[in-house]
């Protein structure tokens, strides 16, 4: 078996833990310290999270998605394939290398999203940028590390809490919809979106369209 070769690392700001990016093959695994965040081989979820949420928008033009998270860009990817020319995609992600990544070893993987001319880039917490939004967004799509239950930044929670769904609520515009990756169910996670006034609809699913691979969890909320 080929062996992984380490490509790459980036600091995680505000965290002692590092990113790092290594590559087997044609396959490549982004860690954080010691836990797998993602891998290429299991985007299938990903670009679903992006293609059921944006299923609820319907017909328009010049509409507005949010995709909180960069990753390998397939969640990106995934959400430019589904809305048209005249809407604006615009990802925000923490870490700036993983920018960098995504537009050298990784660019191919998604086919290069960044590049896309409806795609916009915040570089920092989509927290904060979710703050300063008010009916901003027809869909936002949120894959922050490994979902609710943070794994990797324990400020995230500030993303997933009470006061950061009511955040997401008002960054939505009437009858927007947010939906959320995790790696993992989280009833919790469910009732407090209930509670936060969002109809709910959880989605079970595998890392993989074939069926196989990891389950997966998407949060749709109305």
């Amino acid at each position: 078996m080929l062996p992984w070769i380490p490509l790459a690392t980036a600091p995680i700001p505000g965290e002692d833990t590092l990113l790092s990016l290594r590559q087997r093959g044609t396959d490549f695994v982004i860690n954080a310290g010691s836990v797998e965040l993602m891998n290429s081989r299991e985007k299938d979820s990903e670009e679903m999270l992006a293609e059921i949420a944006c299923e609820e928008l319907g017909s328009g033009r010049g509409r507005r998605v949010l995709v909180g998270g960069l990753g390998m860009g397939f969640t990106l990817a995934a959400a430019l394939r589904s809305v048209g020319p005249q809407d604006t995609v615009l990802v925000a992600e923490l870490v700036p290398d993983v920018v960098d990544w995504n537009r050298g070893p990784l660019a191919h993987l998604a086919g290069a999203p960044l590049e896309d001319p409806r795609t916009e880039l915040h570089v920092g917490d989509v927290v904060a940028l979710l703050a300063a939004s008010t009916a901003a967004f027809d869909v936002i799509l949120l894959d922050v590390d490994n979902g609710p239950d943070g794994l990797t930044r324990r400020s995230n929670d500030r993303l997933y809490d009470r006061d950061g769904l009511g955040r997401i609520r008002r960054a939505l515009k009437p009858g927007g919809v947010v939906a959320v990756w995790s790696s993992g169910p989280d009833d919790r996670f469910t009732n407090r979106m209930k509670k936060a006034g969002f109809r709910v609809d959880v989605r079970r699913m595998r890392g993989r369209r074939n069926g196989k691979g990891n389950r997966r969890v998407v949060w749709l909320g109305r």
